[in-house]
């Protein structure tokens, strides 16, 4: 069985954006970068989610089309959303008091139900998804 990583919308960003991040010493979509490369040489399968692609079309509206084009450019498994993550993340959610926002919950449950690493920058979430799933910033994932 192939190792999965799902990598959350923020990571997309971080490289899309070139983002920088508090320390100029490694520029956040280097290390995001890194990650997905090493992920690659490691024989990791590389998943996104509809839920993905759609916070990314609404965070980067008209240059979605270039998100697109960076997304053909990685062997990327689009995995599709079920019925039973809408039903998980809502018990999420509502356990966690709703401190993280629904589509998060959604990445906690699409992970858990792939069995995949989550990597992601959002400390929230990290917070909540440690207790489900195995989840890594970009910096600490080393295959």
């Amino acid at each position: 069985m192939k190792k999965i990583c799902y990598v959350d919308t923020c990571i997309w960003l971080n490289i899309f954006k070139k983002e920088i991040g508090p320390s100029r010493a490694i520029p956040f979509w280097k290390s995001a970068q890194t990650a997905i490369h090493s992920a690659f040489s490691s024989h990791y399968e590389i998943m996104a989610s509809t839920i993905i692609l759609k916070e990314l079309e609404y965070k980067v509206g008209k240059n979605f089309r270039d998100i697109q084009r960076l997304f053909k450019q990685i062997p990327i498994y689009l995995e599709k959303t079920k019925r039973e993550d809408y039903d998980f993340a809502r018990i999420l959610e509502k356990k966690h008091s709703y401190c993280i926002g629904f589509c998060d919950c959604l990445h906690i449950a699409i992970a858990k139900r792939k069995n995949a690493v989550l990597i992601t920058r959002d400390k929230k979430l990290i917070e909540i998804a440690r207790r489900y799933i195995e989840v890594k910033k970009p910096e600490s994932f080393v295959c």
